[in-house]
């Protein structure tokens, strides 16, 4: 099974010229992604998705060219093998840091698509699983900046789809964000968990005064308030309430959450596998939190490849949380650029799929009819 081609395709899907939803960070006004393609000389295909780091193209050229030299010819099977060569050649001796830990992701993530299919076995028995049912959360880029009464709007037919917990975005004023909580949790009653995120939109300040009403609430979770270098703030602000922090999604490797760990302030982690180094090193995360029953709650990235990745992956751990469902409307990267990758129930859950590897069959036609647009993804 020795790898003989590596490929990166960074592509990308403009949004409605009104534009997409507001957040923390901006308007969104794109979409973007890498999906990375692994061949064998067997003639065994794996996918994976890098996240794009909102550098698609320069995400997509570190895997072909640097990457691809270091590991061409080893066998794909060999993950562990491939991670630490990667490591010791690139990301330990010479930097990229975030760059290569989402470039090596999708490589990674290709590789085990690749060892499920070699051996006729879906992603979460490979890993020791069950086809076990995953409760989601409906998230991805949606109920974002808007008035309380539009946000019930996008917020109720979720609920009627089985949905039983969701996640607002935060970071916006201190007031509104207030109320866009007491209207949903008015709304749908105390049955409904409430997640929040601020994608890193608070200050100090801000945390000091929303906590409280976070704990009166009883939102699940306050997700980056802060970037996720700011390690003394998120230790002053668990002081302001009882309501957990969440971070993960911009924390790189088991070595940046060994700092998490230390800190003991943020019990909710939510690694990314197509950024914090892929498959296999989100289950050494995994392993390392449940050593202090800390539960893992994957951050979602924008493709079915990923989300299909991750509930593979929680239905194999003892700390698994919630799957991010991703219900940003028309997300094409979810919708037209593979199989189905997961369903909602009726009960809230999710179930890993059955086919060999990951089990999303993507489309190359449709990387070919969408290729990379520059420039940022949010403004």
């Amino acid at each position: 099974m020795k790898i003989v081609e590596i490929k990166a395709y960074p592509t990308s899907f403009p949004l409605p010229k009104e534009g997409g939803v507001r957040l923390g960070i901006g308007q969104a006004v794109k979409r973007d992604c890498v999906m990375v393609k692994v061949t064998t000389e067997d003639g065994l295909v794996g996918w994976g998705e890098s996240h794009h780091g909102r550098a698609h193209t320069a995400i997509a050229k570190l895997i072909e060219t640097t990457l691809s030299q270091l590991i061409m010819g080893m066998d794909a099977s060999d993950t562990t093998g491939i991670w630490a060569r990667i490591y010791k050649y690139q990301l330990g001796s010479h930097g990229m840091g975030a760059g290569c830990a989402m470039a090596m992701s999708g490589i990674d993530m290709a590789l085990w698509d690749i060892k499920g299919k070699a051996v006729g076995w879906p992603l979460w028995r490979l890993l020791g699983g069950s086809r076990r049912p995953v409760p989601a959360y409906a998230g991805g880029v949606a109920l974002g900046y808007q008035p309380p009464a539009q946000l019930i709007d996008e917020a109720e037919p979720l609920i009627a789809a089985g949905y039983q917990a969701v996640k607002l975005r935060i970071g916006d004023t201190v007031r509104d964000d207030i109320a866009r909580m007491e209207a949903v949790r008015t709304t749908f009653g105390d049955s409904l968990a409430i997640l929040t995120d601020a994608n890193t939109g608070y200050t100090i300040e801000d945390a000091r005064r929303v906590m409280p009403s976070m704990d009166e609430l009883d939102i699940g979770w306050l997700e980056e308030p802060f970037p996720a270098h700011d390690h003394a703030r998120y230790a002053q602000a668990h002081g302001y309430g009882r309501t957990p922090l969440a971070a993960g999604e911009n924390h790189f490797t088991r070595f940046e959450f060994t700092r998490v760990l230390e800190d003991r302030v943020i019990t909710i982690w939510q690694p990314d596998l197509s950024k914090c180094g892929g498959i296999t090193e989100t289950l050494r995360i995994a392993a390392m939190a449940s050593a202090f029953k800390i539960p893992i709650n994957p951050h979602s990235s924008m493709t079915g490849v990923n989300q299909a990745a991750s509930i593979h992956l929680l239905a194999a751990i003892e700390n698994s949380g919630y799957f991010e469902a991703d219900v940003s409307k028309n997300n094409l990267f979810r919708d037209k650029l593979g199989s189905e990758p997961w369903r909602i129930g009726r009960d809230g859950n999710v179930l890993p799929l059955e086919a060999p590897g990951i089990g999303v069959e993507v489309d190359e036609g449709f990387l070919k009819a969408h290729p990379a647009i520059e420039g940022p993804g949010y403004v």
